[in-house]
């Protein structure tokens, strides 16, 4: 203890030492200091993708244009409009939300319909587990998708498999859990984690991620519609980002249905949510500096998953390239590789690649580094072609 508070008066000393250092040249240096921040602060925020709306469509009515935390928004008032038992619950979605999703629901529907919770992630969602057994339209909130943890167990081994140890007699089917998913460009460890391959390996439950507002509002809705319980997360980095004509009405979109978005010839990508923006622009760089035909396909529910649609595409292409932000071990990437593999082996002119976020934390500052960007997606595409 003495040889520690030795060395703390002497930094302390140190410190005084410092302070006295003649005012101008410390002026210069916080200036620069104050300099290199602002730079830091704009990199920091800078965008690793480009969002690409969907083509408008007229085929649910009339559109307005609307960023992706509105097309939630949409979505909800559109639910608690047409059914009377839905209620919205979670950590301050009374007052909007964090992402503003649930902005001025409770003022229209009620403090009864719309309300706050406990910071209690657990309780959030066993309360929702038994109001859906109840007979409400249960829409819960998990304020981010890393603090949906604590609910591990509620979600899988009580909503999961309500339904089935009961022989069918008592469901929660009318659970729908939202929680805002990914990176967000200053999340860090506790606000930008992917954690949908944790769910993915729990039948009962429904896992879907939307890549834009248009899907995100057909989706939810979808997602709230089903008689399972789902897990509906939002990419946050999306919420304004994102901007696109969306039905004013209700629509839905089928769940576990992938959607081809590019025809190609020689090479297939797959993705979800953010990252599928990722793989519109590396399959334009493919086409024009290698000539390389990509087929791109948005998984959108990743359980139950689409093989058929990813199976097809590969069949056709002979080569599989697969990309998410979260850890690359025992990521959904893993699965979908695995099943392609038993599925389509004799079709195969190269090893599948997975373009994946490192197996370490989320970091901060080194988030530029960690994403799957485009860079790293278009070198796996030159090794595969070159194979």
């Amino acid at each position: 203890m003495a040889a520690a508070a030795r060395l703390f008066i002497r930094g302390a000393h140190s410190t005084l030492a410092i302070s006295a250092v003649g005012t101008g040249r410390q002026n210069s240096l916080l200036k620069l200091s104050a300099g290199c921040s602002s730079r830091l602060k704009a990199q920091r925020h800078a965008a690793h993708f480009t969002f690409q709306p969907d083509p408008p469509t007229t085929e649910y009515g009339d559109t307005q244009k609307m960023n992706l935390f509105q097309s939630i928004t949409s979505a909800l008032d559109n639910t608690l409009a047409s059914d009377p038992t839905a209620v919205i619950f979670g950590e301050d979605v009374a007052f909007g939300g964090v992402f503003r999703c649930t902005v001025g629901l409770r003022d229209k529907y009620g403090k009864d319909r719309v309300f706050n919770t406990p910071l209690c992630e657990q309780g959030i969602v066993g309360f929702g587990i038994g109001a859906a057994a109840a007979g409400a339209t249960a829409i819960a909130e998990i304020q981010f998708a890393d603090y949906i943890f604590p609910a591990f167990d509620q979600i899988v081994n009580e909503a999961a498999k309500y339904r089935y140890r009961s022989g069918n007699l008592f469901d929660c089917g009318n659970l729908t859990i939202r929680a805002p998913w990914g990176c967000v460009g200053h999340g860090s460890l506790y606000h930008s984690q992917s954690p949908e391959a944790f769910f993915a390996h729990c039948p009962g439950i429904k896992v879907v991620i939307p890549r834009s507002p248009l899907q995100a509002k057909g989706l939810l809705l979808s997602c709230i519609a089903d008689n399972n319980p789902c897990l509906f997360f939002e990419p946050k980095i999306l919420y304004r980002a994102a901007v696109e004509q969306v039905p004013v009405d209700s629509y839905t979109i089928p769940l576990s249905q992938a959607e081809v978005l590019q025809e190609g010839s020689d090479l297939t990508l797959v993705a979800w949510g953010t990252q599928i923006h990722v793989m519109k622009e590396v399959a334009n760089m493919a086409q024009e500096k290698l000539g390389v035909s990509c087929e791109v396909i948005d998984l959108r529910t990743i359980l139950p998953w689409d093989t058929e649609t990813v199976c097809k595409s590969v069949v056709k292409t002979g080569r599989l390239l697969i990309s998410h932000e979260a850890p690359v071990t025992g990521g959904f990437a893993a699965e979908i590789s695995s099943t392609v593999q038993e599925e389509c082996f004799l079709n195969l002119e190269a090893p599948i690649a997975r373009v994946c976020g490192y197996d370490t934390p989320f970091p901060h500052i080194f988030e530029p580094f960690y994403i799957p960007d485009k860079w790293k997606c278009f070198d796996a595409i030159k090794r595969m072609i070159n194979y």
